[in-house]
């Protein structure tokens, strides 16, 4: 069984500490940022391509594409803290042989950067949520669910991360997940425009194979007000991926940290 599921136990969370305690240190350029970009999104694009668009499906275009955004900020910060954060602190930093010296484990430091990644999720889509509010777009009552639901999806996002992590010879190489896998996702999961306009053969791969596509559909359904029993397929498909992802990041970075 110990070959099988991962050795944790609450150690791991001194790992995620560490982190939190380094993003303190940080605490503005880390809650600015996240802030800014949407505000230049949604004026952006929003208000200044939404003259043109005007609306989709009856909806006004920014109040289209918040939804997106939230899910984006939730995708972005879990797996670029889990790619090029965790690859620094392993190779150029030497953070997880310090840590790996002390009881905690190879497992239980996968675990906490994956959990610090999923927490950083929730944090950048909760301040986008935020900015959403602040321009109408979006129902007050629905903020303290965003945070967890952005950890759920973080821890997924994160592990995606930490498998590239776990595979690459250099720093430089996260293009290739980034390019192939990550701007896909950002351009074809119904962040900007209604999935229905793309060809079906597409739209049968970003529901098969991208997680963002079901993240979107769940956070537009309720940003927009129209839940529906068909979403809890998504989040079963998003619970079972992350969950798969999850065990695999923990087994490929055991195997790269234990030579």
């Amino acid at each position: 069984m110990r070959k099988l599921f991962p050795a944790l136990s609450l150690r791991l969370w001194q790992v995620w500490y560490r982190n939190f305690l380094v993003f303190r240190r940080n605490f503005l350029v880390n809650f600015l940022l996240p802030m800014g970009e949407p505000i230049l999104y949604l004026v952006a694009m929003g208000y200044g391509l939404g003259v043109f668009i005007k609306q989709i499906d009856g909806v006004p275009y920014a109040r289209f594409i918040g939804p997106g955004l939230v899910s984006v900020a939730m995708m972005y910060a879990a797996f670029f803290e889990c790619t090029y954060s965790s690859f620094v602190r392993m190779i150029f930093q030497r953070t997880f042989d310090a840590i790996i010296a002390t009881p905690v484990n190879v497992d239980e430091v996968v675990a906490g950067e994956i959990f610090w990644g999923a927490t950083r999720a929730a944090l950048n889509s909760t301040m986008v949520y935020v900015v959403v509010l602040l321009f109408g777009l979006g129902p007050v009552w629905l903020l303290p669910f965003v945070p967890v639901f952005g950890f759920v999806c973080g821890v997924l996002f994160a592990s995606m991360g930490m498998i590239a992590t776990a595979v690459v010879p250099s720093i430089d190489f996260f293009n290739y997940p980034i390019f192939l896998f990550i701007t896909p996702m950002f351009l074809f999961s119904g962040t900007f425009f209604p999935l229905t306009t793309l060809p079906k053969a597409v739209q049968t791969v970003s529901y098969a194979i991208l997680p963002l596509t079901h993240i979107v559909r769940i956070n537009r359904a309720f940003i927009l007000g129209h839940p529906d029993a068909t979403l809890l397929g998504s989040l079963a498909w998003l619970l079972v991926v992350g969950t798969v992802a999850f065990f695999l990041a923990i087994a490929l970075m055991k195997r790269r940290l234990i030579k």
